[in-house]
C-alpha cells in the first residue's frame, strides 16, 4: 500500500543537522496520521507515493521545519514563582507556568527553561530546533488506511514532528 492522505504511516528516521550530528534517532517505528497534525508539511509531501521499506532523504530548511528562532519568544520570570528543584532544559508548558506581576506570557507555547540565576529565570518559547536546517532520513515501516477516529481526531496523538505552537509559515502543521 502506498502513502496517501489520510493514512498511518508507520516511519523510523534518523534527524542531524547540516553538520552531520545526530539530533535524534528512532529505531522502532512510531505511527503517523498523513493528513492531519502528526507531520511537518513537507515531510508529508516527501512521503507521498512511498510504500513500506522505501527511504526518503529530506533536507528541511527552518521555515519548513520548527521556524526561525524569534528573540521576542524569550522571557525572564523570577526565580521565586518556580519551585526549587527546578532545572534548566525542563520543559513548561505556557499555561502551567505560574502567576507572575509581569506581563502575562503566552499559554499556547512550550517553554524550555535556558538559565537559572538567583533572582530569575529564563524560558524560551521557541521550539528547540527552531532556526536549524535539518536533514531527515526516514524509512517507511508500514502503511494502513486511517480509522474514521483517528482522520477525526485529526492526530494519532503522537508526533516528534508535531508543532504544538506553529510560526505563520507553517500554521497548518502542528515537535513534541
Amino acid at each position: 500500500m502506498k502513502i496517501f492522505s489520510p493514512c498511518v504511516v508507520g516511519l523510523t528516521w534518523v534527524l542531524k543537522d547540516t553538520l552531520g550530528q545526530v539530533l535524534d534517532e528512532l529505531d522502532e517505528p512510531v505511527e503517523f496520521l498523513i493528513g492531519g497534525r502528526d507531520l511537518l508539511q513537507a515531510v508529508e509531501v516527501g512521503l507521498m507515493d512511498k510504500q513500506p521499506g522505501d527511504q526518503v532523504d529530506l533536507h528541511l530548511e527552518p521555515e519548513q521545519a520548527f521556524g526561525d528562532y524569534d528573540e521576542n519568544r524569550v522571557f525572564l520570570q523570577a526565580r521565586a514563582l518556580f519551585p526549587s528543584d527546578l532545572e534548566e532544559g525542563m520543559l513548561i508548558e505556557g499555561s502551567a507556568l505560574p502567576p507572575s506581576d509581569c506581563d502575562p506570557l503566552p499559554s499556547d507555547l512550550m517553554y524550555t527553561v535556558t538559565e537559572i540565576y538567583p533572582d530569575h529565570v529564563v524560558l524560551d518559547g521557541n521550539h528547540p530546533l527552531a532556526g536549524i536546517a535539518l536533514r531527515l532520513r526516514l524509512r517507511v515501516a508500514s502503511v494502513r488506511q486511517a480509522r474514521m477516529e483517528e482522520i477525526g481526531a485529526g492526530s494519532l496523538g503522537t508526533g516528534f514532528f508535531k508543532l504544538e505552537s506553529a510560526p505563520a509559515q507553517a500554521k497548518n502543521q502542528t515537535l513534541h
